[in-house]
């Protein structure tokens, strides 16, 4: 199975660098930074920008940042588009929506994932924008035990990857 993570809106560059990390770590293929995601090695940022960013987003990335395939996109729209006309399966990690929601523990998620899939993570408090709802598939969701309504976006970053490529 092959995956794109796409990180749009992301507000925490930690979070951004804890997600790079478990990204390295499961073999994603690429990560494509959407909207105000901050940005790692951005050259259109003046240098002293690009570099506290970089120093933020590796205090969790630990160097994975230097082994992905990483870049931004100004058109998020388009090139999820072109990339789901190319035959992949675009899914949203998401919550408390009515739309084609699937539960990542459901023994029947399996059968609907095909091999080539983009995962769209939102912004942590709000989630994905609503502009992209019209290209994803498949919307995922993380069951709740507790009495939180979600985990942090870095966390369930994980859990998605491993819930879609491992089991």
């Amino acid at each position: 199975m092959e995956l794109i993570l796409v990180l749009d809106n992301i507000r925490s560059c930690y979070n951004v660098g804890a997600i790079l990390r478990t990204a390295e770590g499961f073999g994603v293929s690429k990560v494509i930074l959407s909207g105000y995601t901050p940005r790692v090695h951005d050259s259109e940022l003046l240098p002293h920008l690009r570099d506290k960013l970089d120093r933020e987003i590796h205090k969790t990335a630990l160097g994975a940042e230097d082994m992905l395939d990483i870049y931004a996109s100004h058109e998020i729209f388009k090139e999820v588009k072109e990339y789901k006309n190319d035959g992949w399966q675009v899914i949203g990690l998401e919550n408390n929506i009515e739309k084609n929601l699937v539960k990542l523990s459901n023994p029947e998620l399996r059968k609907k994932l095909k091999n080539k899939i983009i995962l769209i993570l939102g912004e942590e408090v709000h989630g994905i924008s609503p502009k992209l709802y019209d290209l994803i598939d498949l919307f995922v969701e993380i069951p709740m035990k507790g009495k939180k309504e979600s985990f942090n976006v870095s966390v369930a970053a994980g859990i998605a990857m491993y819930g879609i490529m491992c089991l």
